[in-house]
């Protein structure tokens, strides 16, 4: 019998080893943090009512982090969708996810088509660049549509990669729209399920998306060679 060997690389293990490092530092943090404040983070009602003090500025907010986590990247943008669907509910939580989303790839691709190639390699980790650069010059709407659905892969360091390619900010824009609209809907909905109580349900929705991320980022050259391989050229424009 064959085993799926998890990490390909020396490398591999150790970006393996230091992120999963960093979810236990973030579990803890996160349990330190609602131990103080739990009894008002818990109280959904309570929390929904402090954010609507703010009025119009709460959904601004959300927008911004999820935008700038594109940009500059300190938290992923899924733990930024759980929290706006444990605040604002599912249908609005996806769209100030999304718009957010799309609001920072544009910048992303923006300052990538001012700067040029030289910024882009100072953002962006080199092994990405080498491994993906090629990719999003070359490939069409339905590979880079698959590419940017399925999570664990590298999509915020592809809106700056597309920056440099002949990618029209509209046509992109709207790629990465609907590519990032499932995974934002699942983890949108799961966190309003986490707000209404339903544990269960969202542990379980959240089991599946962090299983798909973890798949995607340990294959992600492979799903790059197969979806190089077998997409359809469609024109840029």
């Amino acid at each position: 019998m064959t085993y799926m060997k998890l990490f390909s690389s020396p490398a591999d293990r150790r970006r393996g080893v230091v992120a999963a490092l960093v979810v236990v530092a973030a579990f803890v943090s996160l349990s330190l943090f609602v131990r103080r404040y739990g009894g008002f983070i818990t109280d959904v009602d309570a929390l929904r009512a402090w954010i609507r003090q703010f009025g119009a500025l709460a959904p601004l907010v959300f927008i911004v982090i999820q935008a700038v986590q594109v940009v500059v990247a300190p938290v992923p943008g899924q733990v930024v969708a759980l929290a706006a669907g444990y605040l604002f509910g599912p249908v609005a939580g996806t769209v100030y996810s999304l718009i957010g989303v799309i609001i920072g790839s544009a910048i992303a691709f923006s300052l990538a088509k001012r700067y040029g190639r030289s910024f882009v390699e100072d953002v962006v980790h080199e092994d990405v660049v080498e491994r993906f650069d090629g990719f999003v010059d070359t490939v069409g709407i339905p590979g880079l549509l698959a590419f940017v659905a399925i999570p664990g892969l590298p999509d915020d360091a592809v809106c700056f990669l597309a920056g440099l390619t002949k990618w029209s900010l509209p046509t992109f824009l709207g790629v990465i729209a609907i590519g990032r609209l499932p995974a934002y809907v699942f983890t949108v909905y799961a966190g309003g399920e986490l707000a209404n109580g339903r544990i269960g349900s969202a542990i379980a929705i959240l089991a599946v998306i962090v299983l798909a991320s973890i798949v995607g980022y340990y294959k992600q050259e492979s799903v790059r060679n197969l979806l190089a391989r077998v997409e359809p050229r469609i024109p840029f424009r």
